[in-house]
């Protein structure tokens, strides 16, 4: 077997095992489930009422078994999908970010009783001066953007020993990682800026004018589209173990993290670690992608905030 063979891989590596005929552990157990309750109630019932009114009882229950078995819903099992449903029916509609349950409304407010808000839980507990973000009791996360390289133009050999290097990637990793591609708007203001400000200082009226149609371009190209840009981004988690905690934490995220960056750099990738202005943008962006890009002047968690009054 050669690189150039191809090889059938499932579209779905995180699909179940079927182990009787084409149905899961989880199909067997509930269509199980439900013949054994209807094989009790016929054993407790089915001498003390007529067949037909048994008939009656059993039929919806079996048919309510096999769909939660067998139908999906965007993919997701009816019957997991019944169960997210129903908790977010029960779920609270307000969340604020609080660090404690929320208190009750004293008496003396003149206010409508409803329901209270509920604390927003977030797996980040905060983002530390080196851009690791604190998961609590879950240990630590290394943000870092990945850049990218064609593919598609590259000749069968090379694209060999791309296909090599980022196996010797993922055959050298010691614990989870996840490699996430995001689509993010570009903001092209700054740049039309520099346009307009350098136009004046090239050395030549044609260059001048150029840099001018240039600037009247992307202006036109901004206003009239949403100008997206590829991020490439890997995340390593390292879990907390032992006396050392958070400390032994972060060391092993980026000591993990630069082993990547020595591996695929082999393959023309550089990895750059997200700062902690880099970070909070992007956890921002995320919460909000329709948002207008974020500049870098924002206040970070615990900046005193202040200005001439």
């Amino acid at each position: 077997m050669t690189w150039t063979d191809a090889v059938r891989i499932p579209a779905n590596v995180e699909a179940p095992d079927k182990i009787i005929a084409s149905f899961t552990a989880r199909q067997v157990l509930i269509l199980g489930a439900t013949g054994a309750l209807l094989y009790g109630a016929y054993l407790g019932f089915g001498e003390r009422i007529p067949l037909w009114a048994f008939a009656a009882f059993a039929l919806p229950i079996g048919v309510l078994g096999i769909l939660l078995a067998i139908v999906q819903h965007d993919g997701i099992p009816l019957d997991q999908y019944l169960l997210f449903a129903l908790r977010h029916r029960h779920a609270p509609r307000q969340l604020v970010s609080a660090s404690e349950e929320i208190p009750e409304i004293p008496a003396w407010v003149n206010a409508s009783p409803g329901p209270l808000p509920a604390p927003l839980r977030l797996p980040a507990k905060g983002i530390g001066p080196d851009g690791l973000i604190d998961l609590g009791p879950d240990g630590v996360a290394a943000v870092a953007e990945v850049s990218t390289v064609s593919f598609a133009l590259r000749t069968p050999e090379e694209q060999d020993s791309l296909v090599a290097v980022f196996g010797r990637c993922l055959n050298s990793l010691s614990g989870p990682i996840q490699i996430l591609v995001r689509a993010e708007r570009v903001n092209l203001s700054e740049a039309i800026a520099d346009l307009h400000r350098s136009a004046p200082q090239l050395p030549h009226p044609a260059l001048s004018h150029a840099a001018r149609e240039h600037a009247a371009f992307l202006t036109d190209l901004s206003a009239r589209h949403d100008l997206l840009r590829r991020q490439v981004l890997l995340i390593i988690r390292e879990p907390i173990v032992g006396s050392q905690g958070r400390t032994a934490a972060a060391s092993r995220a980026l000591r993990r993290l630069d082993e990547a960056s020595r591996v695929l750099g082999a393959c023309g990738l550089t990895i750059k670690l997200l700062d902690q202005t880099a970070v909070t943008g992007l956890l921002l962006a995320c919460f909000d992608p329709t948002a207008p890009p974020l500049g870098d002047d924002f206040a970070l968690p615990g900046d005193v905030i202040g200005g001439n009054w």
